[in-house]
């Protein structure tokens, strides 16, 4: 199944939100670079549609992680935590965060195939994330916190959680 046909299939379990889900991926993928971004500048996934294709794999986990561990979390719930945790590095409607590079030595060198584009206002990847999804999507408050640490305490300033997560 191609990343494309695995993406149809996570959006196909959203019931309960789907019209606000419908209206933020309209958006997504209307405004912004979410089916051509790569997932970072320079590490994994560093190609077109490398983040489509990790926000993929993270909610097929997470609905994998969740029937063994968290079965009363609800799909749903998985699916819109999964598959939009990372839709920060969009950047903005208009406004991309990769631009694609055009130094040789940077590419050849050091793998950086993108590049951060100079004019993106400066915001933390995971609460760009929640910024975006919470002008579209009604969000219970585990969803929030699950977002907006997904970084888990390899991000600064996340410690402050370290002992206060919700399943």
């Amino acid at each position: 199944m191609t990343v494309q046909e695995r993406y149809e299939a996570l959006k196909a379990k959203v019931i309960n939100r789907k019209k606000d889900f419908d209206a933020f991926i309209a958006m997504l993928e209307g405004d912004t670079i979410w089916l051509t971004s790569p997932a970072s500048a320079r590490f994994h996934l560093n190609k077109a549609g490398g983040l489509l294709e990790h926000s993929v794999g993270v909610a097929e986990t997470l609905l994998k992680f969740r029937a063994t561990l968290a079965p009363e979390i609800s799909e749903e719930s998985c699916v819109i935590v999964g598959l939009l945790h990372d839709t920060g590095k969009v950047g903005m409607p208009g406004k991309p965060r990769y631009l694609k590079n055009d130094v040789e030595w940077e590419i050849k060198k050091r793998n950086m195939t993108y590049k951060i584009n100079p004019e993106e206002v400066a915001m933390n990847l995971a609460t760009r994330s929640l910024y975006l999804i919470a002008k579209y999507i009604p969000l219970s408050d585990a969803e929030a916190q699950a977002i907006l640490y997904h970084d888990g305490l390899y991000v600064s300033g996340n410690e402050e959680i370290a002992t206060k997560r919700s399943p």
